[in-house]
């Protein structure tokens, strides 16, 4: 455990010194959600109705801007090799880097969408499912597309094929993530989306770290 926290201490105290990526990530998502409303018109009605799916595509979107960086940098400079031969088994320092990205990222933007509900005219009622559905999709998000930037670390034009590789995947917690607060919006049950966002992530939490780490095995060897 010391050196999968020393890992996500060295992960954070990068982040610090390269906050402007961090920002970048906050200020993506919130310009991509307040475009919508010049773009469809101002209608309250049609505002709320948009609204769910608007935030969770820009956030899809803007967690996707820092995925190719998880591994790059660290493969480029040699680091990443040095963290394979560690003691620490590699699938505990790709969990590691995978929390400190969705710290870095992913927290922020759950921390940000509430004023977004606000502006997308989302009745009070969807906040509170809008922000667990995020903290149950965000990880997971990040967990999948570790594995994208495991598999593109040396290729060229890097970021294209990790949009193809992943994109696919994100699809369902996209569709899950909506639909629990269009659900709550309609006066329904949406403990099955829930349920539902809860596995794909539990799923992810014990297959992810292992084809990364694999990956990361294949690009270092």
């Amino acid at each position: 455990m010391n050196g999968v926290l020393a890992i996500m201490s060295r992960e954070l105290r990068l982040a610090v010194r390269q906050s402007s990526d961090s920002m970048m990530v906050i200020a993506f998502f919130v310009i991509a959600v307040v475009l919508f409303p010049f773009g469809v018109g101002p209608e309250p009605q049609m505002l709320a109705r948009i609204g769910p799916g608007v935030i969770w595509v820009a956030a899809l979107l803007a967690a996707m801007l820092s995925m190719e960086r998880m591994f790059q940098a660290d493969y480029e400079d040699g680091s990443l090799e040095l963290l394979a031969l560690t003691p620490v088994p590699l699938e505990l320092t790709v969990l590691a880097k995978v929390l400190s990205h969705w710290l870095t990222t992913g927290l922020p933007l759950i921390i940000v969408s509430p004023l977004l509900a606000i502006m997308m005219n989302i009745p009070p009622e969807g906040w509170g499912i809008l922000i667990l559905s995020l903290a149950l999709g965000t990880p997971t998000l990040s967990l999948i597309g570790a594995v994208g930037a495991g598999l593109i670390l040396g290729a060229r034009r890097g970021g294209v094929l990790l949009s193809l590789l992943v994109l696919p995947l994100f699809i369902p917690i996209l569709i899950f993530g909506v639909g629990s607060v269009d659900m709550v919006l309609n006066g329904l049950e949406t403990k099955a989306h829930m349920l539902l966002l809860g596995g794909i992530f539990l799923g992810s939490l014990a297959l992810t770290p292992w084809a990364t780490a694999a990956a990361v095995r294949e690009a270092v060897a």
